[in-house]
């Protein structure tokens, strides 16, 4: 098997020879290049031609974001932010992701030697992964999506939709999310995400939906035409109070190896919603979301998964498929309206909470 070539572009010395010790370590790793900037890294890319890429944001020339959105308009390749910005602004993390890029690690605030240590097996860990994802021109790029018509007026906040995503997640829910009018059913969704990102997220979300955007509060009733999204480090669930939905968050124990958990989420759904709901599984690596989007199914949901031709990362869908989750796969472009279709058919059928 041919070794995973990488390419590193950082403006410090230091970066770069610490993480080329790095990642060199592994044996499935070959670190064929280190640029200071992106113009010299642009010249190395076409004489190299690595497999992934390794970039810093704030540099001389040229930043990185200016230069990621260069590369995933002309040569989509996988790409992994490591910088300091990825940590105190959020924003250049989240427009990163947004772009097309594969993952995200922040450079440790002190002691780089020693921090990298001990970030050594994610490093290595996302590298690996960043060389199986399937990179495409980011939807920041193209055209905006059409937003959809629901049709239906949802005056209640009887129908909901939960949606699960991780690697690849930010830019499959902007494109998800912009198709929706502004009257849809209420949106409940958990992405795999620090802290510090979820309120940049959501916030950069709003300005592309119809539907209003926000990053979920604790006993906060849930509305059509909103989007409520996991805060980073908190479980999000649905729950009733009275006729009403609410947000729960909490700061309960990871579960499937995440806090948020897509899986909290759904079968909190499933208990709470049953045949009112619609489940979505989109992009990401685990299994995360597999069996609570099961037990949604189970409970009466319509449930739909991302196609393996969409996904930067088709682990998580993979995983909801093989365990029966899935009613319907499809191309991400297509899932919020099938959605809207399957609520609709709800409404038809009068199911009521």
């Amino acid at each position: 098997m041919q070794p995973i070539r990488v390419l590193i572009v950082d403006d410090s010395a230091f970066v770069r020879q610490v993480l080329t010790q790095l990642l060199s370590s592994d044996p499935t790793i070959m670190v064929v290049g280190a640029a200071p900037d992106p113009i010299v890294a642009r010249d190395m890319i076409k004489t190299l031609n690595p497999d992934v890429i390794t970039l810093d944001i704030e540099m001389p020339r040229m930043d990185g974001l200016a230069f990621l959105e260069k590369i995933m308009s002309l040569r989509p390749m996988p790409v992994v932010m490591i910088s300091s910005l990825t940590q105190k602004g959020a924003d250049a993390a989240v427009r990163a992701l947004a772009m097309g890029a594969v993952d995200y690690i922040a450079k440790p605030m002190v002691g780089l030697s020693e921090g990298f240590e001990e970030l050594r097996s994610e490093i290595i860990a996302t590298i690996k992964m960043a060389a199986k994802a399937q990179v495409r021109v980011a939807s920041a790029t193209r055209a905006p999506v059409a937003q959809l018509s629901s049709g239906q007026h949802y005056s209640s906040s009887e129908k909901v939709i939960a949606v699960g995503a991780s690697t690849g997640g930010v830019e499959a829910l902007q494109e998800l999310l912009t198709a929706f009018p502004p009257d849809s059913p209420a949106i409940l969704v958990t992405q795999h995400m620090p802290a510090a990102f979820t309120a940049g997220f959501a916030n950069r979300l709003d300005q592309f939906c119809a539907v209003t955007v926000t990053q979920a509060k604790d006993g906060e009733r849930v509305l059509p035409g909103h989007v409520y999204i996991a805060p980073g480090g908190f479980h999000l669930e649905l729950a009733r109070s009275g006729a009403n939905y609410v947000c729960r968050v909490g700061d309960q124990e990871p579960v499937s190896g995440h806090r948020p958990s897509v899986d909290v989420l759904f079968r909190s759904v499933a208990k709470a919603a049953g045949a009112n709901a619609v489940g979505i599984i989109l992009t990401g690596m685990g299994a995360d979301g597999a069996l609570g989007l099961l037990e949604m199914r189970r409970a009466g949901a319509s449930t739909i998964g991302q196609d393996e031709a969409t996904c930067v990362v088709y682990g998580m869908p993979r995983a909801a498929m093989d365990c029966g989750a899935i009613e319907i796969e499809l191309p991400i472009r297509k899932i919020a309206q099938q959605v809207l279709h399957n609520c609709q058919a709800l409404v038809g059928r009068g199911v009521r909470v």
